[in-house]
Order: structure tokens, then sequence, then C-alpha cells
């Protein structure tokens, strides 16, 4: 334990904390202060000018990431017919309707991602206490619920990500791994702020990015020049 408390400590000294970087550089320096032996996830962190206790400030919603998560994304349908098999033509890893439900309904939860189509939602309504803690209820603001099964599975596998901002403002997103290009990571950073700004509540006041910091799975976190990350999305 003392080996890797002395890794994070070495770590978080090449990071100077009251800095803010470009993108560019906070890459690099999320690179650089790497120590685990596995390829560690990235992950963007934005503080937003918006309280989430109002239903008109909530920020939600999907984009599928230029160079993809990196991450093996396992998908379930919920359909019948034809739309079953469209999902499994798309690639989807399990498709079925009332007997996956049950599946799910008796401990089943080997999947990342759901898609259903609208005609299956009365019946995965009944998921929703089981896939709703775990952030994997279909939902139609970020087309999860769609009768265009296949697209929604590619795009699912391609590395689409959902983002949803917390109770604190904050937005946390998966944004590649540690063994991607650092022109990869910064690309996928700025698709993200890019939609987090077009998402911008009409009702959201003052400074909208307040904060944006750049992390791996085991690393400490950079602080990014937000005045700067927001005219590259420009």
């Amino acid at each position: 334990m003392r080996k890797v408390a002395n890794k994070h400590r070495a770590a978080l000294e090449r990071v100077d904390r009251t800095k803010r970087h470009t993108l560019e550089e906070a890459v690099s320096l999320v690179k650089s202060a790497a120590y685990a032996k596995f390829d560690e996830t990235v992950e963007l962190a934005v503080r937003l000018g918006v309280n989430p206790k109002y239903a008109d400030q909530m920020v939600r919603g999907a984009i599928v990431l230029p160079h993809g998560t990196g991450q093996k994304v396992r998908v379930l349908v919920f359909a019948k017919g034809d739309k079953e098999r469209e999902a499994r033509d798309a690639g989807a890893d399990f498709a079925g309707s009332d007997e996956l439900i049950q599946r799910v309904q008796e401990g089943f939860l080997d999947f990342d991602r759901v898609i259903a189509t609208p005609d299956m939602m009365s019946s995965v309504g009944k998921l929703g206490r089981i896939l709703g803690s775990r952030g994997l209820m279909p939902n139609p603001k970020v087309g999860t619920v769609t009768f265009d099964v296949d697209k929604a599975v590619r795009e699912a596998k391609a590395g689409k990500v959902q983002y949803r901002v917390e109770k604190a403002g904050i937005v946390h997103c998966r944004i590649g791994k540690l063994s991607f290009t650092n022109e990869a990571l910064v690309e996928n950073a700025k698709a993200l702020i890019q939609a987090l700004v077009r998402a911008k509540p009409s009702t959201a006041k003052g400074t909208y990015l307040k904060g944006i910091a750049l992390s791996s799975t085991m690393g400490p976190g950079i602080r990014v020049d937000t005045a700067d990350a927001a005219e590259e999305v420009k």
C-alpha cells in the first residue's frame, strides 16, 4: 500500500495545482503523471454554471466521440420481431423482449448500455429501479429509446457517451484511454466541451464553464484554462 502511495505522491509533485493549462498541455501532463500498470481511462470533469435542481437547467445528452472511448461496450436491446433481428445484425450483444426483461429482473446485468424501442417501454418500465440506479434506463433524450435500432447500436459500439450534470453542477465523462495519442484525446475533449456548450440552458446566467479538469483513473487532476478551452471549441 505504501508503494502505491509513494507513486501517487510522486505524481502529485509533477503537477502545479494552481496553474491552468491548455488542453494539449493537460493531456501531456496526465500522461507524464500516470504510474499504473494498466491502460487507464482518461476522464474530463466540467463544472457548469447551472443549478440542476431546476428542471430547466438540467444538462443531459449524448455524443459520439471522434475517436471513441477505447472501451468495449456490451449493448442490450429490448425489441421484438424485425427490430430484434435488426439489433442483432447491428452488433447488439443481447436482444429480446419479455424473456430478456425477465432475465434482468432475475439479476442478469452483464451489459453496459441499454436501448429500447418505444413500443417496449411500457414493459421496460418494470426495470426502472434496477436500471435507473445504474444509469442504464433508456431515455429518448440521449437516443436510447428509438425505432432506429441499427443506428443506436452502431453508435454505442463506436463510442457514444452519455453525459448528465450531477447535483453539484459537474459533468464527469470518459474521453478515452492513456494509450490514445495526445491528438485523439484532445479532439475527444474538445468534442465533449463543444457538446456541453451547445447544451447550455437558456435559463443559465453568468459564467457557464466554471472549471475543467482532466485526469486518469489513478492520476491527479490537471486543471484546464476554461477561457482557452471555450475559445478552441467555437
